[in-house]
């Protein structure tokens, strides 16, 4: 896109360069093309370094597409030393050159949710995942507004915050002992560094000159905090964001954040795009219609030149199983009715346990279909114990993979011989496997107690040999026997079955690995560099199937599609109960908001009579956000007084004309 293609505000917002810019970009407005078209303006016109400039997103596909568009209007040498990265990344950057002054060795191990998990699961002393997850939250909110554990346990107002507060010391301890970070971190500490050290400040504020955010509204405190320390007191930044756009409150995002660039920044520099290029008017008029209802920071209204389009469709439906039936009745007479492809509809729902009657219904009628939001198969718990082993016999010297294979099955090593191993490698800048070999570490410790340490270190080494040799499947089968893995899964799930679903995870890990390492002729350590590979490349063709989107609300934000199918639009669902009781029903008619921008030709909002709670049926009232839609722009299905939804056995021989009507076509010659 050549820059006359950019409309006033987005040709005003990339040439402005006098100060600090908020750039209010209404959902589909344009904002990825102002970024990307800021950074060829700062390089070629403003004669910037690369080197000197940042981007910074809240996801790898946000920043990897961000960076593709870039590399396309310019040449490599141009962009070269460009920073493209999400916040957590450049923490990370950050981190890496500056470990020493933190008390880190560079090669320092990041933990993920599952094994901070673990830690936190210690300290309580118990396995109920719920408790887990509440108090590990708790700890992750206090550090994103940055509380020190200190701080937390000073205010606690309550036993419960007391309990978290406790533990947040002990894990943070526990943390330190092992040389390192949970994701938090990655952010939390550079702030510190940044408060406490002067020169090490000035050093990034030189080598970064120019910020540039996305999705602005999403910054937690200490984010901001981030943000605000690098760009000092010139604040040569751009932040894009819209406050309509604002859902992740529960994950410690601050609305705040937009008000409080007004203070810190008094020459802040305010541009709005309202012209959205995604949707019809028809559905803009809704979104905005809906968001009017939310107090608002900054006054916007959408529009398009998109024609006014279809009416939006409002679908009442008997129960959940008649819901599904008729979206992918629908789905289907409109692919074939305006000759679209799968890929052209979305399904979005407000919680992942609405999805499975959706995708029943959708593999009844063999449609393809993909979901987004949930888990991956690499990511599953039981799997990640497997690579946790193959990333060791890998490298030795990753700790992170050294902790999990060592307590998964807990090997009788005590949290006191790990703490003292912890101190010993992070004095020494040394891996805790090459410490557990040190004479000096051992002499520390009691023979009874290092006996199984050393066991540990022998088996790993042993396998290390093996790997080399012999047929990945097999070797990692004997080693699941070794570690007695299955009995350990059977001890510490809450049911047989789960225990069982877990096992077959696990063999089909290995039937895997068998598989790919005979075809490939690889041995167990590249096949693990293949599996990091794989699951850091995960999602990245995702565009290429022509399959129907399922997609939690949350998670298509920024996403697009012609056809979109919001289901489950019920009091109790969205806004969901927990939002009303807790006040937080701004957020969830922001969520609303989210869903409906997303569609750009058509959009269907679906609601049931009654739906099965706990076994038993309940009567459900419609979205209080179908209400706040202007119902000139609405037409109701299968209302009493309104058009029928489709009858079952009429919708049946419709969609068996239709299968005719496609077989007929083929055999006339070829598919469409």
């Amino acid at each position: 896109m050549s820059a006359p293609q950019l409309n006033p505000p987005q040709r005003a917002a990339i040439h402005y360069l006098d100060g600090p810019l908020l750039v209010l970009a209404g959902a589909g407005s344009g904002k990825t093309r102002v970024i990307t078209f800021k950074i060829m303006h700062l390089i070629r016109e403003a004669k910037m370094d690369a080197r000197n400039i940042a981007a910074i997103t809240f996801t790898n596909k946000a920043a990897r597409e961000m960076l593709e568009r870039v590399t396309k209007l310019m040449t490599p040498a141009e962009v070269r030393g460009l920073t493209v990265s999400t916040f957590h990344s450049l923490g990370m950057q950050i981190l890496r050159q500056e470990a020493p002054h933190l008390g880190y060795k560079p090669q320092f191990s990041i933990l993920d949710a599952y094994d901070a998990g673990k830690i936190i699961s210690d300290l309580l002393r118990t396995t109920a995942k719920d408790e887990v997850r509440k108090v590990q939250s708790q700890i992750s909110l206090w550090k994103n507004d940055f509380k020190s554990a200190e701080e937390a346990l000073q205010l606690a107002e309550n036993e419960w915050e007391r309990i978290c507060a406790t533990t947040y010391l002990a894990y943070q301890d526990t943390l330190t002992a092992y040389q390192a970070m949970d994701f938090d971190d990655l952010i939390r500490l550079p702030v510190e560094l940044f408060r406490n050290n002067e020169e090490v400040l000035q050093k990034w504020q030189h080598k970064l000159r120019y910020l540039l955010l996305d999705e602005y509204q999403d910054t937690n405190t200490c984010q901001y905090q981030l943000v605000k320390l690098l760009t000092g007191v010139r604040g040569m930044f751009t932040a894009v964001g819209d406050d309509d756009q604002s859902i992740y409150a529960w994950r410690g995002a601050n609305m705040e954040n937009l008000r409080l660039l007004q203070q810190d920044f008094p020459r802040l520099k305010i541009i709005k795009l309202e012209q959205n290029y995604r949707s019809t008017a028809r559905i803009l008029r809704a979104a905005n219609s809906v968001i009017s209802n939310n107090p608002k920071l900054f006054e916007k209204q959408l529009w398009s030149e998109l024609g006014l389009g279809e009416p939006i469709h409002v679908i009442r439906c008997k129960d959940e199983e008649h819901e599904a039936e008729v979206v992918v009745q629908r789905l289907l007479a409109h692919k074939f009715e305006c000759r679209t492809e799968f890929k052209d509809y979305a399904i979005l729902y407000r919680g992942n346990y609405q999805a499975r009657i959706f995708e029943q219904a959708l593999r009844n009628q063999r449609i393809p279909y993909q979901m987004s939001g949930g888990q991956s198969f690499f990511d599953k718990a039981e799997v990640k114990d497997v690579i946790a082993y193959m990333k060791l016999i890998t490298n030795p010297d990753d700790d992170p993979a050294f902790i999990r294979a060592l307590t998964t099955p807990k090997r009788g090593v005590g949290a006191g011989t790990l703490e003292k191993l912890g101190a010993w490698a992070g004095e020494r800048k040394k891996s805790l496997f090459a410490a557990a070999h040190e004479e000096g570490f051992r002499l520390q410790v009691q023979h009874a107690q290092l006996e199984p340490l050393t066991q540990f270190c022998d088996f790993i080494s042993h396998l290390q040999y093996r790997a080399l040799r012999e047929p990945a499947g097999e070797l990692a089968q004997e080693m699941l026997k070794a570690i007695g893995y299955e009995a350990w899964l059977y001890d510490s799930e809450d049911s047989p079955r789960a225990a069982e679903t877990k096992w077959k995870n696990v063999q089909e890990m290995v039937a895997w690995l068998a598989k790919k390492g005979e075809a490939d002729n690889k041995n167990l350590i590249e096949l693990t560099q293949l599996i990091a590979l794989i699951t850091m490349l995960e999602g990245r063709d995702e565009g290429e199937l022509d399959a129907v989107h399922m997609s939690t609300l949350h998670a298509s934000k920024g996403l697009e599609y012609p056809h979109v199918f919001l289901v489950g639009c019920e009091e109790g669902i969205l806004p969901h109960s927990e939002s009303v009781e807790n006040g937080m029903i701004e957020e969830e008619r922001r969520l609303m908001y989210v869903g409906i921008t997303r569609a750009q030709k058509s959009l269907t909002l679906t609601h049931c009579v009654k739906r099965r709670r706990a076994g038993e049926w309940q009567f459900v009232d419609p979205s209080r956000f179908i209400d706040e839609i202007n119902g000139d722009d609405l037409r109701h299905f299968g209302k009493p007084g309104a058009e029928p939804v489709v009858s079952k056995s009429e919708g049946k021989s419709r969609l068996a004309s239709l299968s005719a009507m496609l077989e007929g076509k083929k055999g006339k010659g070829g598919a469409e």
